[in-house]
């Protein structure tokens, strides 16, 4: 399968990067290289794009797209490690970044990569091939209350104790071993008149919080991001994708913070604790994709961008 995928909010994604001539800029979820190559465009030859992604279809497919250009480095790596892997290659400072944490429409429409729920396929849903972790391990060793914790806290599940049970009693009986496997638990632990309710599907809970946690995606994400800010020259940009409420609360957060990070109480009129501002805040609120945008890929409805610029 080729891998196909569409870049959400492609314009307006690259437009908050801000993307100068000369410049040098990181993709720190290369995937397609549908980003990557509008960066390059505007680059025009010039200054340096460097990708990263920890998928080899990814980076297979962005290199054998974007290869030719002399201006480009493919870098197989987790965005959450950038300094190190830019400081291996004897970068220390760049003038923007840029990252989508969205699931891609290729390893969606994979079905043997195990991240959908609707087609039954191996448990697995690692963006890393390479790694040694899958969703079978999790669903079939992790204990009850690590699994309900997962359910609960990555995917706010109000059924995430009940999934948990009969999680346990399913594997107790037969390991779970694929994506079938797991939808049929979900519905046998929510009622099907709750189901029916449901604007979704009842699993995707479950395995959006079954992906986070076999690609460790969120806990390391606040410090990633203090991270690629810690990298910005004065004037750089950081954009960020984000497709679920958790990972966007993470961002919104920490823009926050770093635009603000005095720690005097409000009524001090001067402040005291001698914290300065170290970005300042792109796109007001966060950016949403328009209707047309939205109503040619589906999948960008739940997008928010959101992006700084480091004073």
């Amino acid at each position: 399968m080729s891998f196909n995928h569409v870049s959400v909010m492609l314009g307006p994604t690259v437009d908050l990067l801000g993307v100068r001539e000369g410049g040098v800029y990181v993709d720190g979820t290369l995937g397609g290289g549908g980003h990557s190559a509008e960066i390059l465009r505007r680059l025009n030859g010039t200054g340096h794009l460097y990708g990263i992604d920890r998928d080899n279809d990814a980076l297979a497919a962005a290199t054998a797209r974007l290869g030719g250009a002399g201006n480009f480095t493919a870098i197989k790596g987790n965005f959450h490690d950038v300094r190190a892997l830019l400081e291996a290659r004897g970068v220390s400072r760049i003038d923007g970044m840029m990252i989508d944490l969205g699931v891609s429409s290729y390893q969606l429409d994979t079905a043997e990569r195990g991240f959908s729920y609707h087609a039954d396929a191996p448990l697995d849903m690692r963006m890393d091939q390479d790694q040694a972790l899958t969703a079978a391990d999790i669903v079939n060793t992790w204990p009850r209350e690590e699994l309900t914790r997962i359910l609960r806290d990555y995917a706010e599940e109000k059924w995430a104790a009940r999934i948990a049970e009969i999680i346990l009693e399913h594997r107790a009986k037969k390991p779970l071993e694929t994506t079938g496997d797991l939808v049929a638990c979900v519905d046998a632990a929510i009622p099907k008149k709750i189901r029916q309710q449901d604007s979704g599907h009842s699993a995707r809970r479950t395995f959006q919080a079954l992906r986070i946690a076999v690609n460790d995606e969120l806990d390391p994400l606040r410090q990633a991001l203090e991270d690629m800010v810690g990298l910005l020259a004065p004037g750089g940009h950081l954009a960020v994708l984000t497709f679920h409420s958790l990972e966007d609360r993470i961002v919104k957060q920490t823009f926050r913070r770093l635009a603000n990070p005095c720690t005097c109480p409000p009524k001090i009129p001067v402040c005291i604790c001698g914290k300065k501002p170290v970005v300042r805040v792109l796109g007001g609120g966060g950016i949403k994709p328009d209707r047309e945008e939205i109503e040619q890929n589906p999948r960008s409805r739940s997008a928010m961008l959101r992006g700084c610029e480091k004073l």
